[in-house]
């Protein structure tokens, strides 16, 4: 006995019923051809991932109902072949005579035409930026289903993060377990995975091909690197990494082993094996994670192309690259904004990374606007000393040519602030933050440096090492709104500012375990303001990629009004 298993890692377009169903059927096609007998498609893969409150609408559901048919229907020539796809699945129940809607995320495998079974996830998430109680009904039941003389147990994403469904599956007779998954990236959690998964296959003795989405949708990433282990834990197969993939899984019969002395359970007889991609480390994944977001929301939303304000600072300077690995140099243009504060350098290193990349550039001065603002509020500024106003000025005379110029050609414009900025507040609301996406929102300030370096150091995309000239990276980082100004005027060193960032806001430490862990107090209380009282900022600032485990996106949910201090 032998089963070949494709896992068709799929790039989908949330809402795009028609469109997801054509790409299931058409990887189906193919996988079969290559002589698989079992395609596992991604969780909710019909309607993709996530779909918010369209799972609301009860037109919605019914559109992917019609969905799974029409693909049940394609693929009904196809003898022997199932399929799992993954779909919301809405049913209508009496309760005290109201009819009252239920909706589960579900997965129903389909052969030769018809559905053979469905399956409801069980254990729905809801932290981080899950949010599945607001949008589904916990499902009961276990699914077990014949393929080529294999019992294949199926369980959705979360499912197999717990040990009760996966034992359910295996009592109910499974030899396999293969799971469907929509679980967004951050860095690090490619091993996460794997390890739980692990632990989960070892703990019920059974092998698990875990099935995974690739894109960008909105802020976050499905990196997908789909994977299989054995039942005893071992890595057998992996994808690769933020790309579509027919991922083939071999599944093979094997003498079954006896229960160990210890009381665990006795390993399946089946064994998989296939390919193993490699893993290319922290640094290349975050810089996959970042240009496939970026190719995503461009595409996906249909911009022909993207601009953004090159300042001759390291923040622009990785936007600008990792946009044209994203897209290609003729969908990027760099427009540089001189104002009486800028400095030699920042033309000279504007330019030059300009030339390196091949994209369009433009040098449009500001001097002259920002002047007109000045003379027009000198009778109500008369007296006042030149403060954050007139910096702000200068910010937000740069965000007006940047939309003017997208409002008439299209482009969306790219924001390069970086987290630390956002937390600190250290950003101009309708200046800086001005645009429609923002790149490099949940990078701190100490990871923009590394990862500068890094793709200075690597070519990824065949675009050519080094983008970024050398003194870009190296000089001082200053926002050049007034004369001789460096971050460092206004924040503590980034070394400093970006640890405890991140363990205020990432790991939830107070105040008090900060300070015990070597930190002035002075210097993490004034971080701890800054990052309240920016509440109202990061309300109104674009979307941007997520990339760890918390980011200023739907996992950070604080109050702009509010009184606690800790």
């Amino acid at each position: 006995m032998s089963l070949k298993i494709c896992v068709a890692q799929l790039n989908l377009l949330v809402g795009d019923t028609t469109g997801n169903a054509q790409k299931i059927v058409d990887a189906s096609r193919a996988a079969y051809a290559q002589g698989a007998r079992l395609v596992v498609t991604p969780e909710l893969s019909i309607c993709g991932y996530p779909a918010e409150d369209l799972w609301l609408r009860p037109a919605f559901t019914a559109a992917c109902d019609d969905a799974v048919k029409w693909t049940a229907a394609q693929l009904a020539d196809l003898k022997g072949l199932h399929v799992v796809v993954g779909h919301p699945h809405g049913t209508s129940i009496k309760s005290k005579s109201v009819q009252v809607q239920r909706r589960f995320n579900a997965a129903s495998v389909i052969a030769e035409g018809r559905v053979l079974e469905t399956y409801a996830k069980r254990e729905l998430p809801n932290y981080q930026v899950f949010d599945e109680y607001r949008y589904f009904t916990r499902g009961q039941g276990t699914c077990v289903f014949q393929c080529e003389g294999v019992n294949v147990g199926l369980l959705i994403c979360e499912d197999a993060w717990f040990d009760e469904p996966a034992q359910l599956a295996h009592a109910a007779g499974a030899e396999l377990l293969v799971v469907p998954n929509a679980s967004p990236f951050h860095v690090g959690k490619d091993n996460e995975r794997i390890g739980q998964m692990a632990e989960r296959a070892k703990a019920v003795g059974l092998p698990l091909v875990y099935a995974h989405l690739v894109g960008g949708q909105d802020e976050v990433v499905f990196d997908g690197a789909s994977f299989a282990v054995n039942a005893d834990g071992g890595l057998a197969a992996r994808a690769p990494g933020f790309r579509e993939d027919l991922f083939f899984v071999d599944v093979a019969r094997t003498v079954s082993a006896q229960a160990g002395a210890s009381g665990a359970p006795a390993a399946s007889g089946v064994r998989v094996s296939g390919p193993l991609a490699q893993d290319l480390g922290r640094e290349a994944d975050l810089w996959d994670a970042l240009v496939l977001g970026v190719r995503d929301y461009v595409g996906k939303n249909g911009f022909p192309g993207v601009l953004l304000g090159l300042s001759g600072g390291i923040d622009s300077a990785l936007v600008l690259a990792i946009a044209v690995d994203a897209l290609g140099a003729d969908k990027c243009r760099a427009v540089m904004m001189p104002s009486p504060y800028t400095a030699d350098i920042s033309w000279i290193d504007a330019r030059d990374m300009s030339v390196r990349l091949g994209v369009r550039y433009d040098e449009i001065g500001i001097t002259p606007m920002f002047e007109s603002f000045k003379g027009a509020l000198a009778k109500e500024f008369a007296g006042l000393p030149e403060d954050t106003t007139e910096e702000n000025i200068q910010a937000r005379i740069r965000g007006v040519i940047l939309m003017a110029l997208s409002n008439k050609f299209g482009s969306i414009v790219l924001t390069t602030g970086n987290k630390s900025e956002m937390a600190t507040g250290y950003c101009t609301l309708y200046g800086d933050m001005a645009g429609g996406f923002a790149v490099i929102k949940d990078l701190l300030k100490t990871t923009v440096f590394k990862l500068a370096r890094w793709r200075n150091e690597n070519d990824p995309y065949g675009t050519g090492k080094s983008p970024i000239p050398e003194r870009i990276i190296t000089r001082p980082p200053s926002a050049e709104l007034r004369e001789g100004q460096v971050d460092q005027d206004s924040l503590p060193p980034y070394e400093i500012l970006d640890d405890i960032l991140s363990r205020y806001m990432e790991f939830d430490q107070g105040v008090e375990e900060i300070v015990a862990a070597g930190f002035e107090r002075a210097t993490v209380e004034r971080v701890a303001r800054l990052i309240r009282i920016n509440e109202y900022k990061r309300r109104q600032a674009p979307v941007g990629i997520r990339v760890t485990h918390r980011s200023f996106g739907k996992d950070w949910r604080y109050p702009i009004t509010g009184k606690f201090r800790a």
